[in-house]
């Protein structure tokens, strides 16, 4: 009997895990329902660490399996797709390599289907590494922020990630600069998240961004942003916001 290809044997295993009731709560988690910025996806209900083991154990699956993962309707599917995509890169020793599954990945991400908080979180902080030193790399993230797609702008601001880890927040204030007037609390949320960890590397830069727009920043940006500064210090900035 012919064995079955990788990503028909990994899907087929895990619609042997899933659990119904654990996918109906993932469902309201995600905010699936009509309206909600995760509508119309299907879970399985199969836990974060059970999907990152699977993944771990299918490293060496070639893009075109990979493929087949992340065009699956199943949110962890499309998960342990994407896990993979990041190890590979993880482990790629030349830059050919990694232009392939940077460019893979990308795809991907404007296709839509990259397309929950998560799927993004995942992957983008990791991802991003390959612009770092990349000369056109703020034209993309440019390109990314200015999207119509709310997960294409979120994963060009995780994006700058990579950056900060590197020493570079450039990058994150230049486009948290631009995202002062977005309205969705995911792209705050995002936007604060990399403002905090730009300020982990380098206080002055935080502050400096705090000085200059605190005033008129959306209060859940705000508050990720000064979220691990001192409390005083944090009533300060608020009430400036107030």
């Amino acid at each position: 009997m012919p064995t079955q290809p990788a990503a028909a044997s990994i899907i087929k295993s895990l619609t042997k895990l899933a659990n119904p009731k654990l996918a109906k709560d993932q469902l309201w988690f995600y905010q699936t329902q009509k309206g909600g910025y995760g509508e119309g996806d299907k879970f399985l209900g199969i836990r974060v660490p059970v999907s990152r083991s699977i993944a771990k154990a299918n490293t060496n699956l070639p893009l075109t399996e990979i493929a087949k993962l992340t065009a699956s309707k199943y949110h962890e599917i499309r998960f342990i797709g994407l896990a993979i995509l990041v190890l590979q890169y993880q482990k790629a020793k030349d830059a050919k390599t990694q232009k392939q599954i940077f460019d893979f990945y990308l795809k991907l991400v404007k296709q839509g289907q990259v397309n929950n908080w998560d799927l993004v979180d995942a992957t983008a902080p990791y991802l991003g590494h390959y612009l770092v030193d990349k000369a056109d790399a703020m034209k993309l993230l440019q390109q990314l922020i200015k999207s119509k797609n709310l997960w294409v702008q979120r994963t060009g601001v995780l994006f700058t990630f990579a950056f900060i880890r590197a020493g570079n927040n450039k990058p994150t204030l230049l486009l948290a600069k631009q995202l002062l007037n977005h309205p969705h609390d995911l792209i705050h949320k995002a936007t604060g998240w990399m403002l905090r960890e730009a300020g982990k590397r380098n206080i002055s830069d935080l502050r400096g961004f705090l000085s200059d727009h605190s005033a008129v920043m959306p209060r859940t940006m705000l508050r990720y942003a000064i979220e691990k500064l001192p409390e005083a210090e944090r009533k300060k900035w608020l009430a400036k916001k107030s």
